[in-house]
């Protein structure tokens, strides 16, 4: 098993530790733009490998995606990060052109891949790789929805004064500050609805701390945040390399699930060697289901401007 992670920088370097540290993989690439950077947080990793007990071999490569050749599973993190107040939209000028050049040269080296994407705006940036390079639509999978889960588990956790193995919650939806779709009333505690504990103010406050989780972060490092986006994206990609069948919320093609067609946004997905096995259709409320159909004209409007 050989993946490929493009962009060096904090998340992508994250992905790769995490991904080699569970040892599923053979292989993890790392690409960057800068001159020497992939190579030296390479070299940094693998000096790693005997303290932390694994044996998955990490390179890197300046820009040169024939060193990805073969890749089983790619990941894109490349692009400019969000800075304070920044919305994840406000990336798409430049990000764009980026994910658009990096997702040709991949399938170029390596057409049978399956593509991971994470680069902001992520639903639209899934859809512009639809859109550049064909693949089927089982083989593009947008991270957000993971990623977004994990810190809903988060702030329930927190609210619930309990351990977070306790706890399931999932996220839908565009992964946008509004866009964001935190199931609240699915949440639960060891299988036990969460509003069994917590009043719906309480809840009401979980989902609103949940759906601005990354703008938090962002205020607080002064950048994009990078170890919970680089566990969610590990978790995917040995989901799918293990075929291990797990249920994700990740942002995927849709042709009338949920009503909707011709967006990439976040839907519950089962994952595994083929990529995006099923899209899971779960009953939504009417609450639910107008809250989704105003995230999906979000990703839609984001979409007109690529």
């Amino acid at each position: 098993m050989k993946v490929t992670v493009v962009g060096a920088g904090a998340v992508g370097a994250s992905c790769a530790e995490y991904i080699a540290i569970k040892n599923f993989a053979s292989e993890v690439v790392l690409v960057d733009i800068k001159e020497g950077f992939a190579e030296g947080k390479a070299m940094d990793l693998m000096q790693t490998a005997s303290l932390n007990g694994f044996d998955t071999k990490i390179t890197g490569a300046t820009n040169d995606y024939s060193k990805t050749a073969g890749s089983d599973i790619a990941v894109i993190t490349s692009g400019i990060p969000r800075k304070p107040g920044m919305t994840r939209e406000e990336l798409i000028g430049i990000n764009a052109g980026i994910v658009k050049s990096v997702a040709a040269s991949l399938v170029e080296h390596s057409p049978n891949l399956i593509l991971i994407v994470v680069s902001n705006p992520m639903d639209t940036m899934t859809y512009l790789a639809h859109k550049v390079t064909g693949l089927p639509k089982n083989r593009i999978i947008g991270m957000g929805g993971a990623l977004d889960s994990a810190r809903f588990k988060y702030r329930l956790a927190e609210a619930l004064e309990a351990p977070i193995s306790d706890v399931d919650g999932m996220v839908i939806g565009g992964h946008s500050d509004n866009g964001m779709v935190p199931l609240t009333r699915l949440a639960t505690r060891n299988s036990v609805p969460a509003s069994e504990f917590l009043s719906e103010e309480r809840l009401e406050q979980v989902l609103q701390d949940t759906k601005v989780g990354g703008a938090t972060l962002t205020g607080l490092l002064g950048t994009s945040a990078w170890y919970a986006p680089g566990a969610a994206v590990s978790g995917i990609v040995q989901a799918i390399a293990c075929d291990q069948k797990k249920i994700f919320p990740c942002s995927t093609l849709l042709d009338g699930e949920y009503g909707l067609s011709d967006l990439c946004i976040g839907v519950p997905v089962v994952l595994g060697r083929n990529g995006i096995e099923k899209i899971v259709e779960i009953k939504l409320t009417d609450t639910e289901k107008a809250a989704m159909q105003d995230s999906a004209e979000g990703v839609k409007a984001t979409n007109a401007l690529i």
